[in-house]
């Protein structure tokens, strides 16, 4: 279980650890997940005609930049219970971006296993465009569908669960998402643990309110490209 103050450091400009109080829940947990697989299947489904035009735009737009290369990228990633699956991805890097990864070590601005570089050189021109706008996401569309993530939960982690710390294993009790509470407070900007806190800040407050208030503010989140690279 998580110091609850110390998380709250880390949002103390937000008001998410004073409305939502696990006390308050309403709903038990059985009736919440089948409301929120209710809630992800619906919007995902009405939002279809949307999302399914912008894929097909972008497709062309990364083809036209690297005609051999393939679109999608995809990457295990660790999911609810330790299980790994496939997640779906625009691709906005260079076909050979992990074998650089070594070579940009230096340059990495997190805490490994967790990698970030200010003006990545292996992001290709489309890329960075997608990453400013979180449009190299939309794939995720289908792993939704699928039913190994959902819209709202912690963003799973392209490393696998023998790297996670026994307290970082909570965030593995429920499936991630598409968006979560650290993305709407700083995205990009946090090392892992500060994310972890927020991850299982979330998981012990979740609520149909509290998924609405994050999918509402990750378009804000979005809009304003706080924490993008």
């Amino acid at each position: 279980m998580i110091n609850v103050n110390e998380s709250k450091r880390t949002v103390d400009h937000e008001d998410w650890f004073e409305v939502f109080k696990p006390e308050k829940r309403l709903i038990p947990d059985p009736v919440y997940l089948v409301l929120k697989r209710i809630m992800d299947l619906t919007l995902v489904v009405l939002a279809s005609p949307f999302w399914l035009l912008l894929i097909a735009v972008i497709f062309i737009l990364i083809k036209l930049e690297s005609p051999r290369d393939p679109v999608i990228f995809v990457q295990p990633r660790t999911g609810m219970g330790g299980r790994r699956f496939n997640m779906y991805k625009f691709r906005t890097m260079v076909v050979n971006a992990e074998e650089l990864k070594e070579k940009y070590a230096y340059l990495n601005e997190l805490k490994w296993p967790d990698f970030k570089i200010t003006n990545d050189p292996r992001i290709t021109r489309i890329g960075r465009f997608l990453r400013k706008s979180s449009l190299d996401e939309l794939p995720q569309m289908f792993n939704i569908l699928k039913g190994e993530m959902s819209l709202v939960g912690p963003r799973p982690t392209s490393f696998s669960p023998k790297m996670y710390e026994l307290w970082h294993t909570e965030r593995l009790d429920v499936l991630p998402g598409l968006t979560g509470l650290w993305q709407i407070v700083g995205r990009g900007e946090f090392q892992f643990d500060e994310r972890l806190r927020l991850d299982i800040a979330y998981i012990q407050r979740r609520c149909m309110w509290l998924d609405i208030q994050i999918l509402f503010r990750t378009v804000s989140a979005v809009f304003q490209q706080k924490g993008a690279v």
